[in-house]
């Protein structure tokens, strides 16, 4: 939980209603009122100076992106909107650069930039919403409604608005004329809304006193208790992980599910309008009584296993080793932007620089400067990275030193966030957001910055992603949650990635164990852990009998915040955090398999009498090759085919058939021929084609090593006898078909090619 320190000024500066107000990239606050003039606050809420009037009445401000600034990389711009239908250009002293007339008949209600400050738009009471240039020609009329336009908001990709109409929102392409997607969204007219666009989530508040969220698809997220006045301003954080709501005075801030952190009483009237700085640690808000209101977040408390860190107001940064009883405090010369703790350090960037702490010894971190406010931070267990709109991504090691600084065309760090970027030992994960509109995912070395192997494309929008840390490259998991809200896995590897499989639906939330590859996921208000989920490509028939489903009553939408060691929390759709524990005999397993211990394995599973325990080992030891392991795990399961298969392995002469066998069984019938082609084993590798019914292929290699040429002919003649009444239809073998062959020199052979392998053998 956080809390919001509010303060503001007793007497207000503004001696009419502040309609409006705007943060500069210098966190300065600007505050527009119906008296016509324009202020400038420091952060601290003192006042810094008069910038200049203005000669119309205001409705609305806002600061044009610096990215794309027409004025020059260090000028900033910001437009009003007036109520004369106007709206103007302005620079950060004040000055008019330009004057839009007649915009629109009426007021202009509301004005926002896209995230690119590329393009405005504009809504007005005469119900009309139009789209201008940066430099205000106007582009298009997009709608006209008849009903006056309240607010408005750009979708994440800038390609649809978002606009109020009666009691409805609407959703409009900017681009082509798809249908639109309407909802009636509250009982009263809708006052103001905001889209977020790193989670793509839309918060509204209405004239009946709610506030509400949604998708994007007009689905109701979260609809909180009427307050006693309607609520004027709606505003999400940066990192899309909040919101604060506005009333009569009050002042809410709430989490991206809707539940709320705290709730702050103001004298300032009803806040017409909130928005925050960049770093997303600050609010501003315009009250009706002429107040300029700031709000900081403060009291931020994290958790990792025993270490809990707190970070109170005007206080130093507590960090508390529950096991040793022992309290130590943290003083920093700039204010703290963010934190994390995990894998035994705490990382916290300051304005300045970046503290690396290991969690044992406080006393003696590694520091260096950074130039731009993070974004976020993501921690490994043997790196991190920071993620800021200057640098995009940069991997650091736990000592400082920068690893690699990942990039690729169209990557735009403005819109990722902890769903969108995940970090493991050797490997970061990146849902690009630029051309394939979140429908790939890039893996890159995080040691060199390179691409590891081609993006996994998906056929929907990717929404969350999460790479394991268990282990090395080799066993590599990525797993992804799409827009349906289907969880899918796959191995990543130098060579590609496996097809992904899908294992659950209605997910919420994921997340991978710190120590193993256990992975805890909220599907459908339960939770569910899959103790060895890499044993989708081992024995997919398997999958359910590795994970373990129990109902908490979590409810939707709720977050998986941690899973350490054996326990799992999980913060509810209300809030609240609970402990989920989950068995301490997988994490057992993985340390004794990790450690080579396969006899005590066996051991673990006869005591535990649990059949999800057995169907992980089975995975385990077909894996790494351990076949009595295997029989013993699959005659616990009483699957009498499988062991029957793993008996017939055993009996093999040979390591490398015994090793293709495995490969095959695991579904890797590629992996399989490679073995057996490198071991010289050609007969066999063609005897597993005729099996598996890769005809083709069986032909294929009798004729590149001109071997059981013969053999294939003649099961294939039997096949098609069997099964087409002796008509051939495939055309390869049509090129055969006055090939005579001899069944009692086919079998011969065959015999010859086992008594040959088996003396290779030794056996």
């Amino acid at each position: 939980l956080m809390k919001l320190k509010v303060f503001y000024q007793q007497n207000p500066q503004h001696k009419d209603v502040c309609t409006s107000v705007g943060w500069n990239t210098s966190n300065e606050l600007y505050s527009i009122g119906d008296d016509k003039t324009i202020y400038k606050w420091s952060t601290t809420g003192d006042l810094k100076n008069k910038v200049g009037t203005i000669e119309k009445f205001v409705t609305n401000m806002r600061w044009q992106p610096t990215t794309t600034s027409k004025f020059g990389a260090s000028s900033e711009v910001f437009v009003v909107s007036c109520s004369d239908g106007c709206f103007q250009l302005m620079n950060v002293n004040g000055r008019i650069e330009k004057t839009v007339k007649e915009a629109h008949l009426g007021a202009i209600v509301a004005i926002e930039w896209n995230h690119d400050g590329r393009a405005l738009a504009t809504g007005g009471e005469d119900g009309i919403v139009k789209i201008w240039s940066r430099g205000g020609q106007m582009r298009t009329k997009l709608a006209s409604s008849g009903k006056c336009i309240y607010d408005l908001a750009w979708s994440p990709d800038s390609d649809h608005i978002l606009y109020t109409c009666g009691k409805e929102l609407i959703i409009k392409s900017t681009e082509s004329s798809s249908k639109q997607v309407q909802w009636k969204a509250h009982d009263a007219p809708v006052l103001k809304v905001d889209w977020n666009p790193l989670t793509g989530l839309i918060v509204s508040g209405g004239e009946d006193g709610k506030y509400k969220v949604w998708d994007a698809y007009g689905r109701n997220l979260f609809s909180s208790i009427p307050f006693e006045y309607a609520v004027t301003s709606v505003s999400w954080a940066p990192n899309g992980e909040m919101f604060a709501a506005g009333c009569y005075n009050t002042l809410k801030l709430c989490d991206k599910t809707g539940w709320s952190h705290n709730q702050e009483t103001v004298e300032t009237g009803s806040i017409f309008d909130i928005q925050w700085t960049k770093d997303g640690t600050q609010l501003g808000a315009a009250g009706g009584n002429g107040s300029v209101c700031f709000g900081q977040l403060v009291d931020r408390t994290i958790e990792w296993k025993h270490i809990i860190v707190s970070l109170m107001d005007d206080e130093p940064m507590r960090v508390q080793n529950i096991s040793k009883n022992t309290t130590d405090e943290l003083d920093f010369r700039d204010q703290v932007l963010k934190m994390e703790l995990g894998f035994n350090h705490l990382v916290v960037a300051t304005s300045t620089q970046c503290l690396i702490y290991p969690v044992e010894s406080l006393s003696t971190p590694h520091v260096f400067d950074i130039k731009d406010t993070p974004n976020f931070i993501l921690l490994a267990p043997k790196s991190f990275a920071i993620v800021d709109d200057m640098n995009g991504i940069q991997v650091f090691n736990y000592e400082g030193r920068l690893l690699s600084n990942p990039k690729y065309g169209g990557l735009r760090t403005e819109v990722l966030n902890h769903q969108c970027v995940s970090l493991s030992s050797d490997m970061i994960a990146i849902i690009d957001k630029g051309q394939s509109k979140s429908k790939a995912v890039r893996i890159f070395d995080s040691h060199s910055g390179r691409p590891i192997c081609d993006p996994l494309l998906h056929n929907m929008e990717i929404t969350d992603i999460a790479l394991n840390y268990f282990g090395n490259g080799e066993n590599r998991q990525l797993v992804f949650v799409d827009r349906n809200r289907d969880l899918y896995i796959t191995n990543v590897k130098r060579t590609g990635m496996a097809a992904p499989v899908k294992i659950s639906t209605m997910v919420d939330s994921v997340r991978w164990n710190d120590e193993t590859d256990m992975l805890v996921a909220i599907s459908d208000g339960k939770l569910i852990v899959w103790y060895y989920p890499g044993i989708v490509y081992i024995d997919r028939d398997l999958l359910d009998k590795i994970k373990s489903v129990k109902n908490y009553e979590l409810g939707k939408k709720s977050q998986v915040v941690d899973f350490y060691g054996v326990r799992a929390r999980v913060r509810r759709y209300n809030g609240a955090v609970i402990m989920c524990p989950v068995s301490h005999y997988p994490a057992i397993l993985y340390k004794l398999v990790n450690d080579g211990e396969w006899e005590r394995t066996n051991q673990i599973c006869r005591f535990a009498k649990d059949q999800s325990l057995w169907a992980c080992l089975a995975g385990m030891a077909i894996k790494h090759g351990e076949l009595k392991i295997a029989e013993n795990c699959l005659a616990a399961l009483e699957e009498v085919e499988k062991l029957d298969y793993i008996l017939y392995i055993q009996r093999l002469p040979s390591v490398e058939a015994r090793n293709a066998e495995l490969a095959l069984y695991q579904r890797r019938p590629e992996e399989a021929e490679s073995i057996l082609l490198q071991a010289n084993l050609i007969f066999r590798a063609i005897n597993m084609h005729i099996h598996l019914y890769n005809w083709n292929r069986a032909l294929d290699l009798a004729v590149d090593y001109n071997q059981h040429l013969d053999t294939v002919i003649a099961f294939r003649k039997q096949y098609v006898i069997a099964f087409y009444n002796g008509e051939e239809n495939n055309q390869d073998f049509l090129a055969y078909a006055d090939y005579k062959f001899d069944w009692t020199e086919v079998r011969r052979k065959v015999q010859e090619e086992m008594e040959n392998e088996r003396a290779r053998a030794g056996k």
